[in-house]
């Protein structure tokens, strides 16, 4: 297939509730290219994972969503598909770590349960084929034990190891595009760093384009090729990441990077 992975022109989400009517994106554009990895930055509100679950064609909790432009995926639209069509498309062919690895997953249900139910939905395997499979997964983001741990539920892990699951999950069909929507909010400094080297590794060794999402210029240094900054539902800069770095443009860019901790002494970053 020729042209961008996904494609975005003059993007508008109107989010409703039942207290307020809020434009979270305000006309917004951006490619994504395959085997790319992209980063979307911008403090709390600002419209980035409103963004991503647009493109999921997934409403925030407790809201409705009222969308305009285009997001087409490999050339065809989904704004116009049908729920069954996104249904098939989601985890599929687009796949998403969300924010809090507890809320995510279902606590009721075991991890296997969960992992089984995608393998069996999106690629016909069968129970025992979707089991092995799983524990594959788990044994490929770093889970100890795989084999053991399959059966336990939610809550029997660390903050850390259910990020690891909620990536298991995500890329346990092999999609094309990997949206991870702040992936290491609620995790400790060095648990943060490991998770992102792992997506660093798996989307090097399966190819897909990765979104990230985050608030931290921090988080997508060495992250990301290029990087949209969000402000108020726009994109208010855009570029290689390392010429953002070295010269933003716009003040709220200027003012994120200033946010970043810098070490003090000789040969410090100034």
């Amino acid at each position: 297939m020729t042209g961008p992975l996904l494609r975005v022109r003059d993007l508008t989400a109107t989010v409703t509730t039942r207290r307020e009517v809020i434009q979270a994106v305000r006309g917004i554009s951006f490619d994504i290219n395959a085997d790319e990895a992209v980063g979307f930055v911008g403090e709390s509100g600002c419209g980035k994972s409103v963004t991503a679950k647009t493109l999921m064609r997934l409403a925030p909790e407790g809201a409705s969503i009222g969308l305009g432009g285009s997001v087409a995926f490999w050339g065809q639209e989904l704004l116009g598909l049908g729920e069954d069509e996104m249904r098939d498309l989601r985890g599929r062919r687009i796949a998403m770590v969300f924010q809090d690895p507890m809320t995510s997953l279902n606590p009721v249900m075991s991890i296997g349960a969960q992992m089984s139910d995608m393998l069996r939905r999106h690629l016909g395997l069968s129970v025992r084929d979707a089991r092995a499979r799983s524990v594959e997964l788990l044994n490929l983001v770093g889970i100890p034990d795989p084999a053991r741990r399959i059966d336990d539920f939610p809550h029997q892990f660390s903050g850390g190891q259910r990020q690891r699951v909620l990536i298991a999950i995500a890329i346990s069909c092999e999609p094309d595009l990997l949206i991870a929507d702040e992936p290491t909010t609620a995790l400790d400094v060095t648990v943060q760093a490991q998770i992102l080297r792992l997506l660093l590794r798996l989307r090097e060794e399966r190819g897909m384009a990765l979104m990230l999402i985050t608030h931290d210029f921090g988080v997508v240094a060495g992250m990301v090729d290029r990087v949209n900054v969000m402000y108020r539902g726009e994109i208010v800069e855009a570029g290689p990441v390392d010429d953002v770095f070295a010269r933003p443009q716009h003040v709220y860019t200027r003012a994120l990077l200033d946010a970043v901790p810098r070490l003090q002494g000789a040969g410090a970053v100034r």
